[in-house]
């Protein structure tokens, strides 16, 4: 995303030969992942700006593309509203934008990670914020708080030195090595918001290195402090629940509203086009509501597992029963401050891939953007 943030590009080219070499070789943890999950990566998101990069460790040429724009502020901002103009049409965003929010609208992407350089922490939404509720102690905090925070630390605690918190001398100590984005600084028009609140695709900002250049001599090392992260963070795309949703005749629906109680997502999480739904959860008990135009709304409590361990999130599937008034729930669009957000869009458009969402491993502030899409499958 960011071209002079060069090892994210390395990582993923490396993670790549990494579970191909382990495939062939019969190696169990590359085995298990790649026969449980779909994994896409996106090695890097601005060419332009890499080949116009320098090798200084902190200056920003290459940074933006060829038409000088900040790729990680050019997304719409669900928090922006209209004092940036966000409603703009989609054929006005960069070119790189518009490719990365197509290729969400045809894949059920569930995991992603956007990798940068530049500082050393995992970083989770939200980067924005309008200052409501969801502005806690100085941390713009997401309904899925307790998941973004476990999978922060995920990548954390299985990297070298990133738990530390206090590698980079130019940077601010991390406790843990992770930060709320907006606790760290405030972010408008950035992927990682995008991502979680209008593709149901739980994302963190990933920075990889203090250097945002780093020599030729140091990739090796750097290589092997990321690897175990990068796999373990692959491998929580299995955590929570999956299923499909049928709908009273027994056929698997589209853009039904799978709602978790206490979890009130700004746009709903709806079925994909095969009737599936994806909610990474941790280990628990909670209350589910289902809604679809036409039918009972369905109100069940599950009891949630950890699933990473069996490369598999718990399977449920919700029987919806046809109803005969013409009053109906319908999720439509949902309003955040003065924006309305056209919620149910991503979903209109039909899904490549019969699995998991997405988990992208990928490359954002200041790399090359490598986005390891994740989709475990329900099969």
């Amino acid at each position: 995303m960011h071209g002079n943030e060069v090892l994210g590009r390395v990582l993923m080219l490396h993670l790549i030969d990494d579970l191909v070499r382990g495939f062939r070789n019969n190696e169990t943890e590359s085995v298990q992942l790649l026969t449980n999950t779909r994994i896409h990566i996106l090695p890097t998101m601005n060419p332009d700006g890499f080949d116009e990069s320098d090798t200084d460790c902190q200056y920003s040429t290459g940074r933006f593309n060829h038409n000088g724009i900040d790729l990680n502020r050019n997304f719409p901002d669900a928090f922006a509203g209209l004092r940036r103009k966000q409603q703009i049409n989609e054929e006005e965003r960069e070119a790189e934008v518009r490719a990365v929010i197509g290729w969400l609208k045809t894949e059920s992407f569930v995991l992603s990670a956007n990798l940068h350089g530049g500082a050393l922490v995992a970083s989770y939404p939200y980067d924005n914020s309008n200052g409501g509720s969801e502005n806690v102690g100085g941390a713009s905090i997401s309904p899925d708080d307790d998941v973004f925070i476990h999978l922060a630390k995920t990548y954390s605690s299985n990297h070298a030195t990133m738990h530390l918190g206090d590698r980079c001398k130019d940077s601010r100590p991390f406790l843990n090595g992770i930060t709320n984005g907006y606790e760290w600084y405030p972010l408008i028009g950035g992927m990682q918001d995008y991502n979680y609140v209008w593709s149901q695709c739980l994302e963190l900002t990933l920075e990889v290195s203090c250097c945002k250049f780093p020599p030729v001599s140091q990739l090796p090392a750097l290589w092997t402090e990321n690897r175990k992260s990068l796999l373990a963070y692959i491998q929580q795309v299995h955590l929570g629940v999956k299923g499909r949703v049928f709908d009273g005749s027994g056929v698997p629906v589209q853009n039904a509203v799978v709602e978790v109680k206490g979890r009130e997502n700004m746009c709903p999480f709806r079925t994909d086009r095969h009737g599936e739904y994806y909610r990474l959860l941790l280990p628990g008990s909670y209350s589910f509501t289902v809604t679809y135009p036409g039918h009972e709304v369905l109100t069940e409590t599950l009891t949630i597992p950890y699933g990473p361990d069996q490369y598999s999130a718990m399977k449920h599937d919700f029987l919806l029963r046809q109803i005969t008034t013409t009053t109906t729930r319908s999720p439509a669009n949902v309003t955040v401050a003065s924006t309305t957000l056209s919620c149910n869009e991503s979903f209109e458009v039909e899904s490549a891939g019969v699995g998991t969402r997405s988990t992208w491993v990928g490359v954002g502030v200041g790399l090359g953007l490598v986005a390891a899409a994740l989709q475990s499958l329900i099969d």
